[in-house]
């Protein structure tokens, strides 16, 4: 059972390893070539690729974690507290309607970047990328008022 326990350690540290070792080749690998943006010509590091998937490797693993540690925590609630569960429930209902609205809010034309010829900036993309900062806005915005709110709330109850 013991050697149990010193599997999360384990994965932890290698995924810290693994991190620092990208990091380290994206910044310290070298140059791929020069771009030119705006009249300035910028280094193209070696390793962008490597950091990119990395990247999102990470954010699958949240994502994936996430999803997991919910599913199991509803299905816990249901069966010993179901007025918890649905609440709960409430809030991922409430957080998938916030996505898709800001997928609504997003646009699939075309987005203009200096120095990129591909084609990830139009339809599909263009429109996930929207949706993301319009979500990232209002979560920001969100977090600030339950900042405030909470102050406010504990400056009454004094």
């Amino acid at each position: 059972m013991k050697n149990y326990k010193m599997i999360p350690k384990i994965t932890l540290w290698t995924l810290l390893a693994l991190g620092i070792a990208v990091i380290a080749a994206f910044f310290l690998g070298g140059s791929s070539g020069t771009l030119e943006v705006a009249g300035d010509f910028l280094n193209v590091p070696k390793f962008s690729d490597l950091f990119l998937t990395w990247i999102y490797i990470l954010i699958g693993l949240a994502v994936l974690l996430t999803l997991c540690v919910l599913v199991f925590k509803l299905a816990g609630d249901f069966k010993y507290n179901p007025k918890r569960a649905i609440q709960s429930l409430c809030v991922v209902v409430g957080a998938i309607l916030l996505c898709v609205i800001c997928w609504f809010m997003g646009s699939p034309e075309e987005l203009h970047i200096i120095g990129y010829e591909g084609t990830d900036n139009v339809g599909f993309w263009a429109q996930l990328a929207d949706a993301v900062m319009y979500l990232v806005y209002i979560l920001f915005a969100a977090t600030i008022g339950a900042v405030i709110a909470g102050a406010c709330i504990a400056r009454s109850r004094k």
